[in-house]
């Protein structure tokens, strides 16, 4: 009897999940989080700050702080706010204008234009914004406690501060794992984006929101042309921000519509294309500085004569911290089971389904943005807001707790791994291991 020859279907390799990318993707993927892991320690630096001045003799003078408005005569411009505003609505536009750059890039000449590379992480942010989303309602409904307004706010993961935890617990994870984070985290910070333009847009005027398209477009048709005049985008820029702050939409959403007017793509004469250029220049910017300091001024949580078993069994509190640390792990290692199990995928030979659990943890640290949800939902400085950073800050702290105790017990493996994805023997610049799967 003749054997039968297996069809193509059934001979094809299965598609490899968190997978290691290209030299190319890998080595602007290094440049990325080497800024992002340094801005988390400075993020981490600015909320101990804030944690300790708040709980000190001088806590008075860091409320003043925060209070204090610098420009007391710029009503007319929306320019009349105090230092907190400024944190939160003025300094994270330049954090989210570079994840508007990061997220065009993506979907341009990054993971996010394949489509099979895209489904991964997409999928997995979205497990990750659903199932926290319904473990926080789930809580408030089943205490009988108030403030499912707050739904949103452990939906987000800060990877300045998973970076941090990371370089802190010395795990070398590898490239495939990194760049998976990553790519989580821009695809979770455009969900953000999402909701807070959605659900926390209050007083809303369209006739400034309408306005702000002008400066954006003037904005947009110079960074076409390859104009980067500082001194006419820095104006456009701020005129911008100003009308779409004037139009009760967060004025952070002005940073990402700036970030997706930036081409791409190379020039003709071959230069990186101006999205990486400026993304290159503002990232140590948003990193360094506009993401420290806004946790300074957000992560003051003061405890004295704070009642902390009270704190620690408010139903607002439990929801922020079930759905950070269980919501969120469910969520991402859950949805990217089924991915798995649906399409016969398979994770990457050296990667491991307890890695990916321990990176679904480390993504319920949810910092930045879910203090700036918190505040949004409730008011910044309200009681309801206050234990919403006490929350975040707890169930961030947990998160990243349990995440370094799973990965840490993998990190002579993930040395190895990384001391193979990092050797050139012919020292040309390119490891190694890119030049043999090329081959």
């Amino acid at each position: 009897m003749t054997e039968r020859t297996p069809s193509p279907a059934r001979t094809r390799r299965p598609y490899r999940l968190l997978s290691r990318r290209s030299w190319p993707e890998a080595r602007f993927l290094a440049d990325v989080l080497r800024t992002e892991t340094v801005g988390g320690g400075l993020l981490l630096l600015g909320a101990v700050i804030a944690l300790i001045w708040a709980n000190s003799p001088w806590r008075s003078a860091y409320a003043a702080l925060g209070t204090w408005v610098p420009f007391p005569g710029g009503h007319g411009l929306h320019l009349d706010l105090d230092l907190n505003a400024w944190a939160a609505d003025g300094l994270l536009a330049i954090f989210f204008f570079v994840v508007g750059l990061e997220l065009k890039r993506e979907f341009v000449a990054g993971d996010l234009r394949d489509p099979r590379r895209a489904t991964l992480p997409v999928v997995a942010a979205m497990g990750g914004m659903v199932v926290p989303a319904l473990c926080y309602v789930a809580v408030i409904l089943t205490t009988g406690g108030a403030g499912l307004r707050g739904w949103a706010i452990p939906t987000a993961t800060d990877i300045a501060f998973a970076l941090a935890v990371l370089a802190v617990a010395s795990s070398h994870l590898p490239q495939g794992l990194r760049a998976f984070l990553l790519t989580l985290a821009v695809v979770d910070d455009l969900f953000a984006i999402i909701i807070i333009a959605v659900f926390y847009t209050a007083d809303f005027h369209p006739l400034p929101l309408l306005g702000a398209l002008l400066p954006i477009a003037a904005f947009a048709l110079l960074v076409q042309r390859r104009r980067t005049w500082w001194w006419a985008l820095l104006p456009l820029a701020g005129l911008a921000w100003a009308l779409v702050h004037a139009s009760g939409v967060h004025a952070t959403v002005a940073g990402v519509l700036l970030g997706f007017a930036v081409p791409v793509l190379p020039s003709r004469t071959g230069r990186p294309g101006l999205a990486e250029r400026l993304e290159h220049r503002w990232r140590p910017i948003s990193a360094g500085l506009a993401v420290p300091v806004f946790a300074f001024f957000a992560a003051g949580v003061s405890l004295v004569d704070v009642d902390l078993a009270g704190v620690l069994t408010d139903p607002l509190v439990l929801a922020v911290v079930a759905g950070l640390v269980l919501g969120k792990t469910v969520g991402v290692f859950g949805s990217t089971f089924l991915l798995a199990r649906f399409t016969r995928a398979e994770l990457d030979e050296e990667i491991t389904w307890a890695d990916l659990f321990g990176l679904a943890l480390l993504a319920g640290i949810g910092f930045t943005v879910s203090l700036l949800i918190g505040e949004l939902a409730f008011g910044a400085g309200s009681a309801a807001d206050e234990r919403v950073k006490a929350a975040v800050l707890l169930g961030s702290l947990i998160a990243a707790v349990l995440a370094s105790v799973v990965l840490v017990r993998r990190n002579r493996v993930y040395r190895r791994i990384s001391e193979r994805e990092s050797r050139d023997s012919d020292g040309d610049g390119v490891p190694d291991v890119y030049q043999e799967e090329a081959a």
